[in-house]
């Protein structure tokens, strides 16, 4: 049975290959533990000691943030690089769950700023290493060609939600009833299970998750390892000697960030291992990355400027109970969770018909800035007086953007993707998310209750013109796609 055939005609999970099981759970646990930690982490910096807190500034607190979730997308290179280079995609996800349980531990068990400083870190570098090599290997699960893909990643999608929807809903209760630590300590839980869930499925996969495509010679390791070494350097010093602080922390990611996804492009588009087509299609990535950029600079203020916004300016009482904050962040995964079904059974049944790639991109950062500008109504209101039904509205836009680009952006990285740098073109998707990630945390600084106007109808217009002029472009980008839809 040749790789194409066996990929045809496995069809077990909800009429996709029985390995994609396997991955939405690993996935589906992650994301409990990612979110769960995420939904309650930016009130544990700035509320103060007295509430179980670290006291921070609220802007200083969304820096940590953002800087962090950039930090988790950014060191998708790292997981990238190490299985294209050294190990294949698997062995790299199995070390990073292990990774990201240890990180939730810190948090749970060291007190203070050591617990945020080693936790945040081990959970970053673990969840980079796992979600690039969990898409990279989901696409390996499909024949070039599988009308199935866009479809498959939609239900590996749903996998995502499920974890994050009950996540929050968790750890925001352990928070509240119990304590911050509490509800870090249910995160690492999460993260366990996943890692006993998947032991029993990995080897099943694909024999071709543990190939390395492109190997690095035994002799530029040494090479490697101490230029790994001296990055880790220049860091310490930076921080030790206050250049890098909390407060721009970042700013400082943004830029990280951005020149690693210029040196990136611009190592996959010299590399003579790639053909003419593929280098065309590279070049076709780099305006759906910057869409995906300006998407996610505004999603992804879910855990920064709307984290604090739900904690300061939402009615959260119902018949003299208060929600907890971190319960807000299920709200976007309920969405996902009805929708991303019907939104795969819509491309399956469209099949070649379906809009393309840039198409969706355009509409779904439309969709992004119009939940901005729906902010407007009720902003300049004092204290917790919008009322929920507001933000379940705003989210479910939210939502319905998401699944018009995200899931195609993890599928379009697989299509894109030339062979000599297969996962490290997943990685590079997953920068335009860390720059975004990051940039939400920059922009927060700007965000305050007394200028809520502006600065929701600035963010939120920018990005729907960007996205009039993706779609006005779509036409000539869909030509360097060569044949990819």
């Amino acid at each position: 049975m040749d790789a194409v055939s066996g990929r045809t005609r496995e069809g077990t999970f909800f009429g996709h290959p029985r390995s994609l099981a396997h991955l939405f759970g690993v996935e589906m646990w992650e994301r409990f533990s990612f979110y769960g930690m995420q939904g309650i982490l930016t009130i544990y910096l700035y509320y103060s000691a007295a509430e179980g807190g670290l006291g921070l500034p609220e802007a200083t607190a969304a820096s940590i943030v953002g800087a962090y979730g950039g930090l988790v997308y950014l060191s998708t290179i790292v997981g990238a690089w190490v299985a294209d280079r050294l190990v294949g995609s698997e062995r790299v996800l199995f070390a990073s769950a292990i990774l990201i349980m240890v990180g939730h531990l810190a948090l749970a068990l060291l007190p203070g700023f050591a617990g945020v400083g080693v936790g945040l870190c081990a959970v970053a570098l673990g969840s980079g290493g796992l979600k690039a090599n969990a898409t990279a290997i989901v696409g390996s699960l499909y024949a070039e060609g599988d009308e199935r893909r866009d479809a498959g990643f939609s239900l590996f999608y749903l996998g995502v939600n499920l974890g994050a929807f009950v996540g929050p809903l968790l750890t925001g209760l352990a928070q509240e009833e119990l304590g911050f630590h509490y509800g870090f300590g249910l995160a690492a839980i999460g993260m366990a299970a996943g890692l006993v869930q998947y032991s029993f499925g990995r080897r099943k996969l694909p024999d071709e998750v543990n190939a390395v495509p492109n190997p690095l010679s035994a002799g530029r390791r040494p090479l490697v390892a101490a230029a790994a070494l001296a990055a880790v350097a220049v860091v310490v010093v930076l921080v030790l000697t206050g250049v890098i602080r909390p407060a721009n922390l970042a700013n400082v990611t943004v830029v990280v960030i951005l020149a690693a996804a210029v040196a990136y492009f611009a190592v996959i588009l010299s590399s003579g291992r790639i053909t003419a087509v593929e280098r065309r299609r590279v070049l076709s990535f780099i305006p759906m990355f910057v869409a995906s950029f300006v998407f996610f600079a505004l999603f992804q203020q879910q855990f920064t400027v709307v984290a604090i916004y739900v904690d300061q300016r939402l009615d959260r009482t119902f018949f003299g109970w208060e929600m907890p904050v971190a319960w807000a962040n299920s709200i976007n995964p309920v969405f996902i969770i009805v929708l991303a079904g019907v939104f795969a059974a819509l491309w399956t049944k469209l099949g070649s018909r379906q809009p393309s790639s840039p198409a969706k991109f355009a509409l779904g950062t439309v969709l992004m800035g119009v939940a901005f500008l729906m902010f407007l109504p009720t902003a300049g209101g004092r204290g917790n007086s919008t009322p929920l039904l507001v933000l379940v509205v705003i989210l479910l836009v939210f939502s319905v953007a998401e699944l018009l680009l995200s899931p195609v952006g993890l599928s379009l990285s697989t299509k894109l993707a030339p062979k000599a740098f297969h996962t490290q073109m997943v990685a590079l998707n997953f920068l335009s998310v860390a720059l975004g990630t990051a940039t939400a945390g920059s922009l927060a600084e700007y965000y305050s209750a007394e200028n809520e106007t502006p600065y929701f109808a600035l963010v939120g217009g920018g990005a729907v013109l960007f996205g009039v002029l993706l779609a006005l472009a779509s036409p000539y980008i869909r030509r360097l796609m060569s044949g990819v839809h």
